[in-house]
């Protein structure tokens, strides 16, 4: 699934991790996803946190879509800041289940959290080759 994902890819996304409900990627903010405000915009930090999320809920095998998700924007990103989006299962049930992502900045004193997203994911189908 990630292969084919050139939206993700496009940005620079880079998931370095997906395994077992799991998943861990990285995305440093650049001169075009800076709005008007000189922050990143929220669309970006959206992006790579439902990127994580669908690299988590995917992990399984089976294909899986995002039913839902909500995010909170807890501080602002800026130009070149280096973002990690971890994202963990909470629970499965059924064909559904609950992922949390916590997007962080890694600075000199160490990790920030920018923003915590909740997504919601069905499963749909087989597991894919």
């Amino acid at each position: 699934m990630l292969e084919s994902d050139t939206a993700s890819s496009a940005l620079g996304i880079d998931v370095t991790r997906a395994r077992d409900g799991e998943a861990v990627a990285r995305l440093r903010i650049t001169e075009q996803m800076v709005n008007g405000h000189d922050i990143a915009h929220g669309g970006y930090l959206f992006l790579l946190a439902d990127t994580t999320f669908a690299a988590a809920c995917n992990s399984h095998g089976p294909v899986t879509v995002a039913s839902g998700a909500e995010i909170s924007f807890v501080t602002s990103a800026r130009l070149g800041d280096e973002l990690v989006a971890e994202a963990t299962e909470r629970t499965r049930y059924g064909r559904n289940g609950i992922y949390d992502v916590t997007v962080l900045r890694e600075t000199a004193e160490g990790r920030e959290v920018v923003a915590e997203f909740r997504g919601r994911s069905r499963t749909v189908g087989q597991i894919t080759s």
